[in-house]
């Protein structure tokens, strides 16, 4: 295997499958923006057809996508994303994992406890093990903002703002704040399992992001994306999400 070939691990209904070929991982990456046509897919991915279509066939059998049809017209086949992206390998993180693991136990030491520190310590577990949790953390918050979204009771973006923030505060997640005058970016001081972190180039904030995204999404029934773009993770001293309307 090429040593700059990236690893996916998908959840199906029959389990777990993982994934290093570059042009399934190109279908699915596209098959992630909705569903899609064969002919699209030959288009977006400048491969023959006889070669998408292979991959295509390898796809279903492994549950990861299915084919439809619609009743106007049978003869053309659009394909849908039937998996949860799960992780994604990346360069084993082990410096900032002994450091973190060292934070940690100072920390208890000096009067901290153990569940304050534990979601950073098993994030940057699986990291230094070369496996990205960040795909399965967003699903994760969004599961928990569905659950939870019945807890708001605005009908507006201010408005649900205000209540996260308030809900933020309650639960000793941070600070939220809404940044502009159109609802459309938070921002989070003291961020509850980021801002003792020190700059490791990335963003860390993911579940958050499926949080916020379910919640609102949920109770104004209009669908949104909410992409973390600054963070203490990238040495930011705060964390900025913008929302946008799907």
């Amino acid at each position: 295997m090429e040593h700059n070939r990236i690893t996916t691990i998908f959840a199906t209904s029959e389990g777990i499958v993982a994934l290093d070929s570059p042009v399934k991982l190109q279908l699915l990456e596209i098959l992630k923006k909705g569903m899609t046509s064969f002919e699209e897919l030959v288009e977006q991915t400048g491969k023959a057809k006889s070669t998408i279509s292979v991959h295509l066939n390898d796809l279903q059998k492994l549950t990861l996508i299915e084919n439809r049809t619609f009743p106007n017209d049978k003869r053309k086949k659009y394909f849908v994303l039937n998996s949860l992206y799960l992780a994604y390998s990346e360069k084993p993180m082990w410096e900032h994992y002994d450091n973190q693991m060292d934070t940690f136990a100072t920390s208890i030491l000096n009067g901290g406890t153990f569940r304050e520190n534990l979601f950073c310590t098993i994030r940057f577990g699986m990291e230094a093990y070369g496996i990205d949790p960040n795909p399965l953390l967003r699903k994760l918050g969004t599961d928990f903002g569905t659950k939870i979204m019945k807890g708001f009771k605005s009908n507006d973006m201010e408005g649900i703002l205000n209540e996260l923030s308030v809900f933020w505060k309650k639960h000793n997640m941070g600070v939220m704040s809404i940044i502009d005058n159109y609802g459309s970016a938070v921002r989070i001081d003291s961020c509850h399992h980021c801002c003792k972190m020190p700059n490791v180039g990335k963003k860390l904030c993911s579940m958050d992001e499926g949080i916020i995204e379910s919640i609102l999404s949920n109770r104004l029934g209009t669908g949104y994306y909410v992409q973390e773009t600054e963070c203490y993770g990238t040495g930011d001293g705060h964390c900025t999400f913008v929302i946008e309307e799907k």
